[in-house]
């Protein structure tokens, strides 16, 4: 029997220490969760958590390649080398961190996790395949240097662990700790849309590179999050894609190819900001309603995440074990829940043809994995009973669930 993924329990904790700073916040009397920022921020994660299930693997196979064929030396496994490990890791991220903010190509992958305009735990969550992509490109140095991927793997799930924890607004500044870590102080100010607080504060475990490098800044004023230019949108699919789409009619309307390379390369502000509305009016279709959720849909769309999150859980916990077919029906089904609960924070009339899509890929797996002719004719006959009353159940789903 292949081992179980035990990093699957690791979700548990986030939805601790998620729910633990939720009632801290309300306790004194702030409000740092808006509803729907939130479930946002926890689809995002929820997308990343899901395909890093089928990336890891890859990325482990590049850096054990490198380190065979190509590293420079090959550093022992003891105390020193396992520190000077953590340093060099946290000395690349701050440089991948900064490339992320000041180049194009690289602020696409990353921009998901700073268009949230909350900042708790949440946001911490909020990061795409995408930025796993771009991370492992700078990851790649630490085998060329001479470290194992073994160690490299690791070292990567622990240190990944404290930036979780600086992402809140209910601990303040640490004394000291101020002038040797990243402490929530500081990673309000990242993720500040404020004028004096932009491209600042990069480091991921230590300041002392923002220090070092003239990219620090403390927190003097209230910060406001976000992105300099709201997407205002919870969509799904539009926050992952739409500065690859700005970037790409960018590039489309720039003659020359070195000219093109230098959109592709250069800053984010060098993007021409009226793109952003042409791609919404073609994009975005149909009218946002402001009118308030109801309750149901509150318990629907909660409810809905419930089920993603529990259903990432187990593909992450069965990843070795769960027939290809399975793990990718799974996939699908996850992404399009995550595509739906978007849709639904934003009253799109047409979320329910996703449900319906949903629908279909329940049936499907209950076919393939349950071969039976009485299993066959029942789920022909839902599948008869939904197609025949699609009109009068969509009525009666928008009434209930769209405003």
């Amino acid at each position: 029997m292949p081992p179980l993924n035990l990093i699957a329990f690791s979700i548990f904790g986030f939805l601790f220490f998620i729910g633990g700073e939720y009632l801290l916040s309300r306790f004194k009397g702030k409000n740092y969760f808006t509803f729907a920022e939130s479930i946002a921020n926890m689809n995002a994660g929820i997308a990343e958590r899901l395909l890093d299930i089928f990336t890891t693997g890859l990325f482990f196979f590049v850096f054990k390649y490198i380190y065979e064929h190509w590293a420079f030396f090959h550093i022992p496994n003891n105390v020193v080398t396992w520190f000077a490990l953590f340093l060099f890791t946290d000395f690349i991220w701050y440089w991948y961190h900064r490339f992320g903010h000041e180049v194009n190509i690289l602020w696409a992958a990353h921009v998901v996790h700073h268009q949230s305009e909350d900042f708790n735990y949440t946001v911490a969550a909020r990061i795409t395949v995408f930025q796993a992509f771009a991370r492992s490109i700078f990851w790649a140095f630490l085998p060329l240097m001479g470290f194992s991927p073994y160690m490299i793997s690791v070292m990567l799930l622990i240190h990944g662990v404290y930036p979780f924890f600086i992402h809140t607004r209910t601990i303040g500044k640490l004394g000291w700790l101020e002038y040797i870590f990243v402490t929530p102080s500081h990673h309000r100010v990242h993720h500040s849309s404020n004028e004096q607080y932009l491209d600042k504060n990069y480091g991921d475990v230590f300041i002392i590179w923002d220090k070092l490098f003239g990219t620090f800044a403390k927190e003097d004023e209230p910060c406001r999050y976000g992105l300099t230019k709201p997407i205002n949108s919870y969509s799904f699919l539009w926050q992952h894609f739409h500065f690859i789409l700005e970037l790409y009619v960018s590039c489309k309307r720039t003659k020359g190819f070195g000219e093109k390379l230098k959109v592709v390369f250069g800053k984010p502000d060098k993007v021409d900001e009226n793109i952003r509305p042409i791609l919404e009016k073609r994009w975005l279709t149909g009218p946002l309603t402001s009118a308030p959720y109801t309750k149901l849909q509150r318990v629907y769309i909660f409810a809905q995440t419930g089920l993603s999150i529990a259903l990432l859980f187990f593909a992450t916990l069965f990843s070795e074990e769960m027939p290809v077919l399975l793990n990718w029906l799974v996939v699908v089904f996850i992404l399009t829940s995550l595509v739906n609960t978007g849709a639904m924070l934003e009253q799109r009339v047409w979320v329910f043809y996703l449900e319906y899509v949903r629908v279909v890929l329940i049936l499907i797996t209950i076919i393939i994995y349950f071969p039976n002719l009485y299993v066959f004719a029942s789920v022909l006959f839902i599948a008869g009973l939904i197609t025949f009353y699609f009109k009068s159940i969509q009525d009666y789903y928008e009434r209930w669930l769209i405003s």
